[in-house]
């Protein structure tokens, strides 16, 4: 699994590099949940910037494994490896920078969702395909980046909507060409880091402590229909067809 890490003055990149659109296997996932945690224990680290490199900057979870896996291994480990994902960008002891470009599916919305800050490039469109897979999932995190009717409709719909709308309410600091995003984020990154790293790291903790929904608990139920749903097989039906590149049956 691809991920490239640097830090330079209190700022940590983290870029995720796994092409061809980001979709991360089980390891993968379990793999960027430790370097976020190992980011944040870093005493010489301020603020982490997390990105990727090539086609969009997460498209979820990695489908070709789950359906190349016998029994429930992958599905299990994919639950357990994107909740530690989610969970470590959250428990980050510094602020998460989240840098967005092309597209965010499915567990890149748990990502962006739990971040602290997010950049976005132009253009890019964010979206929860889970129930064309027979999933559900991430609607905890989506529900922080877009008032409560959108994120249903979303999630019904499976219809992405463009980060300029994020950008109007709020939850997108900054829009930028795709070409200035990192400079943004940088830009943004130094001014938290000229602050006490101590008193930044408290901020973190307090602001996580007075948060008024428990992501972890939220997503877990979640999870909980997701693998409900994959018991009744109507979400193996969707993958394999997805992997087909053919129309899903809708007998159930």
């Amino acid at each position: 699994m691809g991920f490239q890490v640097t830090t330079t003055d209190g700022i940590c990149h983290l870029v995720m590099d796994h092409p061809p659109v980001n979709a991360l296997t089980v390891a993968g996932w379990f793999e960027l949940a430790d370097l976020l945690t190992a980011a944040g224990r870093d005493p010489e680290v301020g603020v982490v910037i997390l990105s990727a490199a090539g086609k969009g900057f997460n498209a979820g979870v990695d489908i070709k494994e789950m359906q190349n896996t016998e029994g429930f291994d992958a599905l299990i480990g994919a639950n357990r490896g994107c909740a530690a994902a989610f969970g470590a960008i959250y428990d980050c002891e510094v602020p998460v920078i989240c840098v967005v470009h092309d597209f965010v599916l499915g567990g890149g919305i748990g990502l962006m969702g739990n971040s602290d800050i997010i950049v976005a490039a132009e253009g890019t469109t964010i979206g929860l395909p889970e129930v064309k897979q027979g999933a559900l999932g991430a609607a905890t995190h989506l529900a922080r980046l877009v008032p409560p009717h959108r994120m249903r409709q979303m999630v019904y719909t499976a219809e992405p909507i463009d980060v300029s709308m994020l950008h109007a309410w709020g939850s997108v600091a900054e829009v930028a060409p795709r070409d200035e995003v990192i400079p943004t984020a940088e830009r943004i990154a130094r001014s938290i880091t000229q602050h006490s790293r101590l008193v930044i790291r408290a901020a973190k903790e307090s602001l996580n402590a007075i948060d008024p929904v428990d992501v972890k608990r939220s997503y877990r139920m979640e999870q909980g229909f997701t693998f409900e749903l994959n018991l009744s097989g109507v979400s193996d039906e969707a993958r394999d067809a997805f992997v087909e590149k053919r129309a899903p049956s809708h007998e159930r």
